[in-house]
């Protein structure tokens, strides 16, 4: 497969690169840390704080993960991630504890750092309580754009009932996994737990599991494939007629089976349906990945071009899905992971087809999460620049902007649009329903 690299963070790390970084005060990216199969999840301490409904089990359930951690701070030592429970906290003048927590250790975080905050989602609770739970997210957001040498924050909302259910979430936003994800909420419990998996193998979480993934050839689809392959899935590739042999030569090399067909052919969803059904029993996962691009400003767009992206982006996935949940040819405990894109969030020049596409994936997550049973769930990623060979033919100018206007200064790439879908993959996360995650670094506008 093709590693695109981003030239600029080459340069800033020669010897005339940090000059002019130390002299212009230029842009100097961290070179992030990613995860590699057989790594522990943590390399290092995670620090544990806060008086909230988790406060006591949080030490246990990062044991399970294989966490190292400790309920208190030491003089001179230096941590890896930092977990606080804030939904203890109930009314604004409590909110001071998350500064008299912080503060004092924000210089005693190692490079890559994690930050998680959890909280009780407002919408559950009233009153002053509500008020100050909502404001957690304005801190961690801020937060993240401070804390800078590759450090991520989020904040994680758990409905009361669910503290058992944060462990394939912790594992994702603690370790190198979430490398691109920053300044993000996550919701826990809006599903039914029953249905949920307790694992015996946090390194083969999807053991057994079949994963269908579309536009599978190259980019982000090929990366998908080989991460879902890596924590234990056999995968299901789609993709068109004329990659079939770029498709093929990824599947064979992950043990894998292939379809190519058109999704936007009247009888693509049948025909789907039927293959998952007839040679692999049915399915687990489901990541709707293929998409297009055919930019142009709307005075100059014709109905071909508008119509075609999203019929590819959109209107496709939302029958697929409809046709397999109909079919019951998603298990128990599935998984159906939309591909959506900070365009459906915040827009972008030259893109209303593509960004309306983006933002009706977000669509159908709503329009599905609370309609599923048998522990299925629907989420979806929404990523930033990530860094492939479609990015590569941008302008250069155009893609410098996109690269350095968020909190790491540079583009992501396709493995943490992955790591992302495997975390929403994973037989542990039947509390996490209905979210849309951003992988682009938090971006500084828009979104």
């Amino acid at each position: 497969m093709v590693h695109m690299t981003d030239k600029y963070q080459g340069f800033v790390s020669t010897p005339i690169g940090k000059l002019l970084v130390k002299n212009l005060g230029l842009p100097n990216p961290t070179r992030l840390e990613r995860y590699k199969a057989g790594d522990p999840l943590v390399k290092g301490t995670v620090l544990v704080g806060g008086r909230g409904r988790l406060a006591e089990s949080l030490p246990g359930l990062l044991d399970v993960l294989g966490v190292t951690s400790t309920t208190a701070q030491a003089d001179g030592e230096r941590y890896k991630g930092l977990v606080f429970d804030a939904s203890g906290i109930t009314s604004v003048e409590e909110l001071v504890e998350l500064q008299q927590f912080f503060t004092p250790l924000m210089r005693s975080l190692e490079s890559c750092a994690r930050i998680v905050v959890i909280g009780t989602p407002p919408a559950l609770v009233e009153g002053s309580e509500r008020i100050a739970q909502r404001a957690l997210e304005g801190f961690t957001r801020s937060l993240g754009k401070e804390i800078g040498k590759g450090g991520t924050v989020q904040l994680v909302y758990v409905a009361e009932g669910y503290e058992d259910s944060v462990l394939s979430t912790l594992g994702f936003l603690l370790s190198p996994k979430s490398a691109y994800v920053s300044g993000q909420v996550v919701r826990i419990g809006a599903h039914d737990e029953q249905h949920g998996s307790a694992l015996a193998d946090w390194t083969a979480p999807l053991a057994g599991k079949v994963a269908f993934v579309t536009g599978a050839s190259r980019g982000i689809g090929e990366e998908i494939a080989r991460v879902l392959h890596r924590d234990g899935a056999t995968v299901v590739g789609l993709d068109v007629p004329q990659a079939a042999s770029d498709l093929q030569k990824v599947m064979k090399e992950i043990d894998g089976d292939w379809l190519t067909l058109d999704i936007t052919s009247v009888d693509a969803p049948q025909r789907i349906a039927h293959h998952l059904k007839e040679k692999h029993g049915g399915v687990d996962i489901v990541v709707h990945n293929a998409g297009v691009t055919m930019d142009k400003k709307l005075a100059n767009q014709n109905p071909e071009r508008f119509g075609k992206v999203l019929e590819i982006n959109l209107a496709a996935p939302e029958k697929i899905t409809a046709e397999l949940l109909e079919q019951g040819v998603v298990n128990a405990n599935g998984r159906i992971i939309g591909v959506a894109s900070i365009a459906g969030i915040a827009g972008n020049l030259g893109q209303t087809s593509y960004a309306a596409s983006k933002a009706g994936v977000i669509g159908l997550v709503d329009s599905l999460s609370e309609k599923l049973s048998d522990g299925i769930t629907v989420n979806a990623v929404a990523p930033g620049f990530i860094i492939t060979q479609m990015t590569a033919a941008v302008p250069f100018a155009t893609r410098e902007v996109g690269q350095r206007l968020n909190a790491m200064s540079q583009g992501g790439l396709p493995v943490d649009v992955a790591e992302t879908i495997a975390w929403y993959a994973s037989p542990a996360s039947t509390a996490v329903n209905g979210n849309v995650v951003r992988v682009c670094g938090q971006m500084m506008l828009g979104a």
